[in-house]
């Protein structure tokens, strides 16, 4: 499990959701694209979800318990992208959530 901390707040993740989560997340921050950013809480940690707010003028610090960076998968992070350009944000979902896109 790595940590994602944003706004002095800290949040365990799993480091392949994390790296994938980067790249969506600095996607489209180099874009100067803001958003609102929403994952849930798993149950055993109470259920529910967050949201943050995301934009270039909050520190952002991403640390991944494992050395290993993982496999690259294009469309978890379409997928996380594309959801990102709606009013509710980019919602963070498992990569079991998404459909491959045959066109890659």
């Amino acid at each position: 499990m790595g940590t994602l901390r944003y706004d002095g707040e800290s949040y365990e993740l799993d480091d392949r959701l994390l790296f994938h989560m980067q790249i969506a997340i600095s996607t489209k921050l180099r874009r100067g694209e803001n958003f609102f950013l929403t994952w849930p809480v798993p149950a055993e940690l109470g259920s529910g979800r967050h949201t943050v707010w995301v934009d270039n003028g909050v520190p952002l610090h991403i640390f991944f318990s494992g050395s290993k960076v993982p496999t690259l998968n294009k469309d978890w992070i379409e997928a996380m992208i594309q959801t990102a350009s709606r009013a509710s944000g980019m919602i963070v979902m498992e990569e079991s959530e998404i459909r491959p896109n045959p066109g890659r």
